[in-house]
């Protein structure tokens, strides 16, 4: 899909769009709970639609009337043999349901694009040759097989906390008790939050003991319940990017409580155009992108912690350069950090690249609402957020989008 832009501003009321993160831990905790589950709150992104695939592999069944999916969980110690989960692009989804396929001991296959399989699995690895589990990594699929056990997990701090919120699914399912000690430093500990939050939802018990200590209880269950995902503070952040660059669009249904750690944006937007400022992204590394596009117009700035971009939907510190670069402004990339200089922004001198990857579209139309754009790929925004251009349209600013 081919997206142009005309410079133009918005104004109106948005509605943050569902919390991305928190919709699949609660899809996940609902396809794990004994009885019915009702959902609200649920996009139809591509990221979502993998994820309700994969719980309908286990064996979970659901139903989806607007918003609202109403899910009755799972017998995940009766998953058919041999069932195969379709995690699509979605990394997330990909790294939780790896060690819900190891709790009877059964071989389970899962597929993606080549990008996702392509992405770091290192920390599973590692888990399961200690424990004799078989992970077979292919570039079209990855199979697993065996039973994962009960224990002390001592895991790197500053790897994905995905591999964590996989671990806390299953660990509380086990008949003994676990821990997973973080060896420090501990990065994206927001992101554990959340998943020790929703968990609380279905009556599962994740304590912090220390600052890098998780303790978990043997013999719980889920219990099924009827709640709602709050608003999204990644994917509002590139309207409030819009407020940023001129424009006047208020948005609601964002929780001021919220653990989310791409909340941050708020304080990080207000700190761009104040000279060159140094900002640490490893606790909210979706937003890089979207920095970065700031401060291509504010004035640059420096990024730190940003060494997990490279191992996104694209590399992401690489392709906004790329894409910074046609508006005039350079960018340097190290390997835990990115510097964007100051510069004189002008408009884009050739089309814009979404790079397959949600966020760097977002961005790039973000700033094409100051000079104008065009944007190919710009289908790869309906990995999180397939309403982004019609939302932009309802705010005023002008925008065609059409099949290439």
């Amino acid at each position: 899909m081919i997206a142009e832009i005309k410079p133009s501003k918005g104004k109106g009321v948005m509605k943050a769009p569902p919390s991305k993160s928190m919709a699949h831990r609660l899809l996940i905790g609902g396809g794990l709970a004994k009885g019915e589950s009702v959902i609200e709150g649920i996009s139809s992104s591509e990221d979502m639609k993998a994820t309700l695939d994969c719980l309908a592999a286990i064996g979970a069944k659901y139903t989806i009337e607007g918003d609202k999916v109403t899910i009755t969980g799972a017998d995940i110690r009766n998953i058919p043999e041999g069932a195969v989960l379709k995690c699509r692009e979605s990394g997330s989804t990909l790294r939780f349901f790896i060690p819900i396929c190891l709790l009877d001991g059964k071989t389970f296959t899962l597929t993606g694009s080549e990008k996702l399989l392509s992405r770091p699995l290192s920390v599973y690895e590692d888990i399961f040759r200690k424990q004799g589990i078989t992970f077979e990594a292919e570039p079209d699929k990855i199979t697993v097989g065996g039973k994962l056990q009960s224990g002390t997990y001592k895991i790197k701090g500053n790897i994905s906390s995905q591999f964590i919120t996989g671990l806390l699914f299953v660990l509380p399912l086990m008949e003994e008790d676990s821990v997973i000690q973080l060896i420090p430093p501990v990065e994206s500990c927001s992101y554990i939050n959340l998943t020790i939050e929703a968990l609380a939802a279905y009556g599962i018990e994740v304590k912090w003991q220390d600052e890098k200590t998780l303790y978990i209880k043997g013999g719980q269950s889920y219990k099924a319940v009827h709640t709602e995902v709050e608003g999204d503070y990644s994917n509002a952040a590139f309207f409030e990017a819009l407020n940023v660059l001129g424009s006047e669009i208020e948005m609601t249904g964002l929780n001021p409580e919220s653990l989310q750690g791409d909340k941050v944006y708020e304080k990080n937007f207000a700190l761009l155009g104040k000279g060159t400022p140094t900002i640490n992204i490893a606790d909210c590394p979706d937003l890089g992108p979207i920095l970065f596009a700031v401060a291509a117009v504010k004035g640059g700035g420096v990024f730190t912690g940003t060494r997990r971009l490279k191992i996104k939907e694209s590399d992401r510190a690489t392709a906004m350069a790329d894409e910074l670069s046609k508006f005039g402004v350079a960018v340097t990339v190290h390997e835990d950090s990115v510097v964007v200089y100051p510069h004189d922004f002008h408009a884009p001198t050739e089309i814009l690249d979404g790079h397959n990857d949600h966020r760097i579209v977002m961005s790039c139309a973000v700033l094409s609402t100051l000079t104008g754009g065009t944007i190919k790929g710009a289908e790869a925004s309906r990995k999180s957020l397939p309403d982004f251009f019609d939302r932009l349209k309802a705010l005023g600013f002008e925008v065609t989008t059409y099949d290439a």
